[in-house]
This record gives structure tokens, C-alpha cells and sequence, in this order.
């Protein structure tokens, strides 16, 4: 591995704003690009150019590349995560031998958030063609988990290089070094990629998802609301949360919030709950107006019996009109998470800083 000397500084490249999204993903975190050049210069050089909130690693041995990528415990495991998502499931009062139902875990999507390796898992390697060792596309074959993205980084190839690399399936981009605007390419080429990484690993999920009270994730105005919520509040990482429904998001810095999305049918069911356990009229009025919506998490976001102080469990709401009416919420440090133990983003780019400049003076 190339590391580099002295103290580590992440510099902001100059990248172009990233397309808004068409859907939500139901989990997103930050995952690890590794970089593969013999010139230990060229790859010195190309970390102060990388987005500085871009964990990465960097390897001047192909071979010292493939065994970090390929020794990880979860490689090769393709689209599987923490855990599956996905059980069989059987009713036991049916009796139909070829009846089988295929229960999806909420909880374990949410789950992952626990997982204090999802950073490190490699999700895009940039890897130079003309190599001693091996050459680009041989790296590329020896890859064990098929869902890692490759881009090839070369002054050498040529364009019949770069269309038998993609007839093969081998490579998603291909970029000169050369190029004028090659960094820039890098970049949104790497953010690109990171991104079709998760929409493969979450498609069957997402479909699954489609036809249930989660039906917002697949809604493309909301799909937008939801990416300008995640901006303005710097949110790095996302889980699928329930009761109620919506999206468990953190920042870099492992700060919290929940965003809790209502329908008109979700919200009635709330108010026929709330009436159930005699909720006061002020209550009811309260939530008919829109103006706040509630998050009971301790009783599954449902209203509590004898509720006699309701109003510290209201948050201000906005509504939004997309395929369909919604009415969301965003809490701020959301009880009942249990997150205390979370590793934030930050704290993991800072564990490969250390790691870089504890390293440096290793032969390279």
C-alpha cells in the first residue's frame, strides 16, 4: 500500500453537483474506493485532487490491492450486507406444499447502522492498466465480489482497449490520464459509481417496498424533497425506519435525525388509534391540522394510554404534494435508537488517516 508523508490533507476537487435521484434508496452509507497504480508520485498526487469526504485507499502493488480487497470476511458475498434481508416463510395453517412466502426484515436494514465495518467495505477500485505485476484488466478479473465497480485510469491504453473491457463486463469507465478534465471525470465517475453500487444492492428491496406504505420511496418529486433534506442537513448515511414509517439519517459527525413520513391512510390510522385510547379532542385537532405530527417511540409511534402531556411528542410538519399527498417530519436526536455505540463516518476517515501516516516509510 502507497501511503503518503506527513500530515494528511483532504482537499475539495472541483465536482459537478450529482443528478437528483429518481428514487430513495432504503439504505445508504459511505463505502471505500481503492486506487491501484505502480507510481507511488501519480498516486500521491492524485489523493489531493479526491473529494475530501471520499474514504479511499491507496495500493502501489496490484497484488498487495487484490489480497486487502479480497480478504475483507464479507467479500464475494455480493448483495449481501450485515445480514439478509430476505427469509423464507411459512404460515403454519397452510398447507399448500407449494405455497412459500418470502419474508423482508425491516430491523435488518435498520440493523446495519450497528455495523462498525460498513465504511471499509470496497465498493469502486481505480486501477491503472500498464502495470508490472499485472495489468488493469487482469486486476479486474481476479476481483472475487462481482458487485465492486471498476474503472480503468490510463495513458496507455487505447479505445479498442476500452470497448473489449466493457463487451467483457470487465469495467463501468474507462478515463485517460491525459484528459484535460480528467479529475473532474474521476470524481463524479467514482460518486456515480458508489451510488449504482447501493441501487443494485437495494433494487429487489425497493420493488419489494413499492407496493407497501413505503410506496414514497419510488415517488420522484418526493425522491427530490428528500435529497434537498439530505443536503441542507449534511446527511452521509440512511436506514429504512418503521412505526412510524420513514428514514433513519446521520451525519458525518453521527448526528441523528429521523424523518418520519405520513400518507393520508398512515395518518388515519394514527387518528383512529388515538381516538381508541381517548386521545383529547386538542390532540385530534392537532393532528388534523398537519401543522405537527407525533413520534410516540415509546409505543411504536401509536398514541400511548392516558397521555396527559402530548404535546412534548409533537414535531413540526410540512406537507408535500408528489405522486401522492405526504406529510413529513424531521426530529433532531430521535429517542429510542439506542445509537450511542455507532461509529460516525468521520471518526472512520480519520482511522485511515492515522493509518496512513503511521505506515508512512513502509517500502513501497
Amino acid at each position: 500500500m502507497l501511503f503518503r508523508e506527513g500530515p494528511v490533507h483532504r482537499i475539495r476537487a472541483d465536482i459537478p453537483a450529482a443528478m437528483t435521484p429518481d428514487t430513495i434508496k432504503p439504505f445508504f452509507f459511505p463505502t471505500t474506493v481503492g486506487f491501484v497504480d505502480d507510481s507511488a508520485a501519480f498516486l500521491s498526487n492524485l489523493s489531493l485532487q479526491l473529494g475530501s469526504q471520499l474514504a479511499f485507499r491507496l495500493f502501489n502493488s496490484p497484488v498487495q490491492a487484490l489480497r486487502s480487497i479480497n480478504d475483507k470476511p464479507d467479500a464475494g458475498a455480493g448483495e449481501r450486507f450485515v445480514e439478509p434481508f430476505f427469509e423464507p416463510y411459512r404460515d403454519r395453517t397452510d398447507e399448500d406444499d407449494t405455497h412459500h412466502v418470502i419474508a423482508m426484515s425491516l430491523e435488518a436494514i435498520r440493523r446495519q447502522v450497528h455495523n462498525g465495518r460498513r465504511f471499509a467495505r470496497t465498493s469502486v477500485v481505480v486501477v491503472d492498466y500498464d502495470m508490472p505485476e499485472m495489468n488493469g484488466l487482469e486486476f479486474c478479473r481476479r476481483i472475487a465480489n462481482p458487485a465492486v465497480r471498476k474503472i480503468i485510469l490510463t495513458g496507455k491504453a487505447n479505445e479498442h482497449l476500452a470497448v473489449k473491457s466493457f463487451n467483457e463486463g470487465l469495467i463501468d469507465r474507462f478515463i485517460r490520464k491525459q484528459d484535460s478534465e480528467a479529475i473532474a471525470t474521476l470524481n463524479r465517475a467514482v460518486e456515480d459509481l458508489q451510488n449504482a453500487y447501493f441501487e443494485k444492492a437495494c433494487g429487489t428491496v425497493l420493488d419489494t417496498l413499492a407496493v407497501t406504505e413505503y410506496a414514497f420511496l419510488k415517488d420522484t418529486l418526493f425522491a427530490a424533497k428528500v435529497d434537498e433534506i439530505f443536503h441542507k442537513l449534511g446527511i452521509v448515511e440512511h436506514y429504512l425506519s418503521y412505526q412510524p414509517n420513514g428514514l433513519l439519517m446521520l451525519d458525518s459527525a453521527g448526528a441523528a435525525y429521523l424523518l418520519i413520513v405520513h400518507t393520508d391512510e398512515t395518518l388515519r390510522g394514527v387518528r383512529e388509534i388515538a381516538i381508541e385510547q381517548q386521545a383529547p379532542a386538542d390532540f385530534i385537532a392537532e393532528l388534523d391540522s398537519r401543522r405537527s405530527l407525533p413520534y410516540f417511540w415509546e409505543t411504536e409511534g401509536y398514541y400511548p394510554a392516558q397521555c396527559a402531556n402530548w404535546q412534548r411528542y409533537m414535531h413540526p410538519a410540512s406537507a408535500f404534494e408528489g405522486g401522492r399527498s405526504y406529510v413529513y417530519a424531521v426530529v433532531k436526536q430521535p429517542p429510542g435508537f439506542n445509537l450511542s455505540s455507532v461509529v460516525p463516518y468521520d471518526n472512520y476517515l480519520e482511522s485511515l488517516d492515522e493509518e496512513i501516516r503511521a505506515a508512512w516509510g513502509s517500502s513501497l
